[in-house]
């Protein structure tokens, strides 16, 4: 009998991966299409109570998949849809309105997740949870208490988008790319956050060194608390022009979700549970954390000035008292 001849180059086992987000709305939309593009997973899926909405924005990113790494994307109203996934990103919310406030939606969103986060853990119980549902250091700190899931393996997105937008502005003054800004926002991803001034660099010069910036100014006090108010004003002014902010917050999430699949131990301002640093324990706020395939890891302690330490402390009794009041 002939000898069945052997391949020369046998076939390998390729190791699927899955990345599951919970709500179709516009930032779970973006998302997605965010995630197809940069080719995190090889499966992407959309889980919502909207059947008609989700299979249509599933299929609308499906259709584009031969431009790009991604193999499947799917979109489903049954929580099935998300079983053994690596990565969940909770997006599903109360939508923010004109005016208000991201703590305002604290009640309505944790409710929520009261009824969302036991349906998704009987399908995928191992996965790593990132929250993106606003107010997001509220609803992470309730989710953690509601899922009974251990800090590393559910957080927040924190203050990632905040830190872009700080870096952006900080680029615009300076007239340096934005990839050479290294600084950080922290405490609440709201109207408490607090920049991070005293580590910030560009390139690694200290910011308080850079000199003059491009108008002939220097970062004096005014001009960072002019930055400090963009920054926490951005979400408001894009409410107010186009109803919802997308787009942003769709990268700033695909790159924490690339941390994890790709392992990156990448120091991230994602909202964990912080337990004595700087003397704040029991909340979940931002703080530069390393960030890999584990989920949250170490929380760094970046030297910080006293009235920064303050501002930190003022912002974690705010966003505790809120937990307080709905019974977290």
């Amino acid at each position: 009998m002939a000898e069945v001849a052997k391949s020369l180059y046998p076939s390998k086992k390729t190791e699927r991966s899955k990345i599951a987000i919970i709500g179709a709305g516009a930032v779970g939309a973006t998302l997605a299409y965010a995630c197809v593009i940069a080719g995190h997973a090889s499966e992407v899926v959309l889980y919502d109570i909207n059947k008609a909405k989700v299979e249509a924005e599933a299929l609308d990113i499906a259709h584009g998949i031969q431009f790009t790494p991604m193999s499947s994307v799917s979109g489903s109203d049954d929580i099935e849809i998300c079983r053994d996934a690596d990565v969940v990103i909770i997006t599903a919310g109360a939508k923010q309105k004109p005016g208000q406030s991201r703590l305002d939606l604290a009640g309505a969103t944790v409710g929520l997740m009261e009824k969302i986060l036991p349906n998704v853990l009987k399908v995928a119980p191992d996965a790593i949870y990132i929250l993106v549902t606003n107010p997001v250091d509220v609803v992470t700190y309730a989710s953690l208490k509601i899922s009974g899931l251990p800090p590393n393996q559910m957080f927040g997105s924190g203050t990632v988008l905040d830190t872009a937008r700080l870096r952006y502005l900080v680029s615009r003054e300076t007239g340096v790319a934005v990839q050479n800004v290294h600084a950080y926002v922290a405490g609440e991803h709201g109207d408490s956050e607090v920049p991070l001034w005293s580590s910030a660099e560009v390139g690694n010069v200290p910011l308080k060194h850079w000199g003059p910036t491009l108008d002939g100014g220097l970062f004096d006090a005014a001009l960072r608390e002019r930055i400090r108010t963009d920054v926490v004003q951005s979400a408001y002014r894009i409410i107010d022009g186009k109803g919802a902010t997308n787009y942003a917050v769709g990268l700033a999430v695909t790159n924490i979700i690339g941390a994890v699949m790709r392992d990156e131990q990448r120091v991230l301002t994602i909202s964990t549970l912080l337990n004595d640093w700087e003397g704040i324990s029991d909340v979940c706020m931002a703080a530069p954390t390393i960030v890999g395939r584990n989920g949250a890891g170490r929380v760094l302690t970046p030297p910080i000035t006293l009235s920064e330490r303050e501002g930190l402390t003022e912002s974690a009794n705010r966003l505790r008292k809120v937990a307080r009041d709905l019974g977290f």
